[in-house]
């Protein structure tokens, strides 16, 4: 079989924040790829907004490096599972995958994650090593569970041969050894080449290209980015488009893209092995394949993980609806939800009875936060429900999505950590000393038992412990609630505006939200009460002025500062009966029934029934 040794393809996987996109950073400037005085931003890759806020890769991105005589195309993936959908399909555009860990940290769930989805594509793996140059560095230890999760994982013997290279991406170096650097990252791009399978040069055979990703433009529409998997596509060429259905949809190749470095280039052929993003069909897909008319011959679909946690979104009702934000109406929201499918194929939107509701499902809570403050930035303003896990049947009996959790913690926190998971139903599977003070504990725990937990974490650990998790498995769903809040909320009697004296009155009931000059509604939550039951309060109340003098006049009261939510911190709050409602300038949490009357007659009735239900 001829090779194509002029081309390799390679991802990027790595657990979050173990240093993938500075790394490809690394390796886009040292290819020669920029000119001498371009300017580069840093971690380039992530081009939108809120990966660079947050230092995280949502999309998958592809991009292209040239050294010596080899074209390396090298796909970036996200680390979150939440963007799992990402991830699965980059394993069917490449022949090889980096596997990136710290050398500290070493292998973290979504390590476990990524990996186990490359070994399942037969990939094969080069090992990097990264943050070499990191304080308490383990890397000969880092190796060994490496290759501990290879071998746990049921890698092949061939893939268990891996190569291991020493990075530190930040300074740009790499080494064969862990203890000491080369100047340059020359031993990693030789590696690749040396290691990485180049692709099978069919290109007389019938063209066959699947498409793995999707992007959007405004000018051509849809885009298909994918591997030309055998034979030769040409700019102008008819084939036809093998939908998933079943159907054939004619089309003329209107444009083609391959990638150099950050920038798209318009190309007029590509052949066998290559990754070409190409526009013309509108409807086209993820999974589909691209064949001559005259040879329909469709590659298998490509499998995509699951949604496992739903919202319901709605048009923003409350008494202050459209004063801040640019689209609330059902049309336009509606229509915001259906072009995210577009790109996003991990996100399931429903209609609802009601015209102004719909059902929005993703892979976890990040992954739909992400669209809500994507939508916020737009100008749109909604409201959104607690998210709610999605329960499944197999084999007759309904089963729930569980997670594996990962901990890191000082020593200390470990009893707390330990009871508050066995509260929230999760098992812990391991408990390992790393040394210095520090525990690693390892968790499988029901997705609902996880909503709303960072932020309990974070206060137990004083912000000391690492908390991550990736979803595991569905296993039978247990009895009996799961994790959720325990505290009452504090809810507003009328509309106004709080006074820093309302605020006086009510700061020993619990913990307040909202500043003095916040203004707010009947029904809205305006803090925590510090027992199990919701208090409504006049926040807004003023202080009487009288003609009698104080002795204590002069003395200036402090109110306590007031917690601020964010976005995240506000969709885990919720509870069943409570909204958030999210515009371009605000986030407000509120009870879906803001008259107080009419809440305590249902919260009654509720009372009854569950009387009723348990005798």
């Amino acid at each position: 079989m001829n090779k194509r040794n002029d081309i390799r393809n390679i991802a990027i996987i790595a657990h979050v924040d173990h240093g993938k996109t500075t790394l490809v950073d690394q390796l886009l400037k040292q290819s020669g790829i920029f000119r001498a005085n371009e300017h580069v931003e840093e971690r380039a890759m992530d081009s939108n907004d809120l990966e660079r806020e947050r230092g995280i890769t949502i999309l998958a991105k592809n991009t292209a490096v040239q050294y010596k005589d080899v074209k390396i195309n090298i796909l970036d993936t996200p680390g979150h599972a939440d963007f799992s959908g990402e991830v699965e399909r980059i394993m069917k555009l490449v022949d090889g995958v980096l596997l990136v860990v710290d050398a500290f940290e070493g292998c973290m769930p979504q390590t476990r994650f990524v990996l186990k989805k490359a070994l399942e594509q037969n990939l094969t793996p080069i090992v990097v090593v990264n943050k070499i140059d990191r304080e308490f560095a383990r890397p000969e230890e880092v190796v060994d569970e490496v290759l501990e999760l290879f071998i746990e994982l049921d890698a092949s013997d061939e893939q268990l041969e891996f190569p291991v290279i020493y990075t530190s991406a930040v300074n740009g170096t790499a080494s064969t050894t862990p203890d000491r650097q080369d100047e340059t990252m020359e031993v990693l791009f030789e590696t690749i080449i040396d290691t990485i399978p180049a692709p099978i040069d069919n290109r007389e055979e019938p063209l066959q290209m699947q498409v793995s990703l999707l992007d959007y433009n405004e000018y051509v529409g849809r885009i298909g980015i994918g591997r030309v998997f055998r034979g030769t596509m040409r700019t102008g060429d008819q084939v036809v488009l093998m939908k998933l259905d079943g159907t054939v949809k004619p089309f003329r190749v209107t444009k083609m893209f391959g990638f150099l470095g950050l920038k798209r280039v318009e190309i007029t052929e590509a052949f066998a092995g290559d990754l070409v993003a190409i526009s013309g069909m509108e409807e086209i897909d993820v999974g589909e394949t691209i064949c001559p008319p005259e040879h329909p011959e469709a590659l298998p679909a490509l499998h995509i993980d699951e949604p496992t946690l739903k919202m319901t979104f709605l048009v923003n009702n409350s008494p202050f609806a459209g004063r801040e934000g640019k689209y609330i109406t059902a049309r336009k929201i509606e229509e915001r939800l259906k072009t995210q499918l577009h790109t996003d194929v991990s996100l399931r939107v429903e209609s609802t009875e009601s015209p102004d509701a719909w059902i929005v499902s993703g892979r976890g809570e990040l992954h739909l936060s992400i669209l809500i403050e994507n939508m916020r930035r737009e100008g749109y303003e909604f409201q959104v429900s607690k998210p709610e896990v999605i329960l499944k049947e197999i084999d007759g009996v309904i089963c729930e999505p569980f997670e594996r959790v990962v901990i890191d913690t000082p020593e200390e926190y470990t009893g707390q950590v330990i009871e508050s998971l066995g509260k929230r139903k999760g098992e812990m599977i391991d408990l390992v000393h790393n040394g210095k003070g520090q525990v690693r504990l390892v968790f499988l725990v029901p997705s609902r038992g996880l909503i709303g937990y960072q932020t309990e974490f974070m206060t137990l650990t004083r912000g000391y412990g690492i908390y991550n998790h990736s979803f595991d498995c569905y296993q039978p769903k247990l009895l009996g609630d799961v994790g959720g809040r325990r505290q009452g909320v504090l809810v507003a009697l009328e509309a106004g505006t709080a006074t820093s004296y309302g605020i006086m009155q009510v700061e020993d009931r619990g913990t307040i939200f909202v500043e003095p000059g916040t203004e707010v509604y009947a029904g809205m939550i305006v803090g925590e009460h510090n027992r199990e039951n919701d208090l409504t309060v006049n926040i807004c109340k003023t202080k009487h002025a009288t003609n009698v003098r104080s002795a204590t006049k002069d003395q200036t009261t402090v109110i306590k500062k007031p917690r601020i939510f964010s976005l995240e911190e506000a969709l885990q709050y919720l509870n069943e009966d409570e909204y958030c409602e999210v515009t371009p300038s605000s986030i407000r949490m509120r009870k879906k029934i803001l008259d107080k009357a009419t809440r305590e007659r249902m919260a009654r009735k509720k009372k009854m029934a569950n009387m009723d239900a348990a005798n």
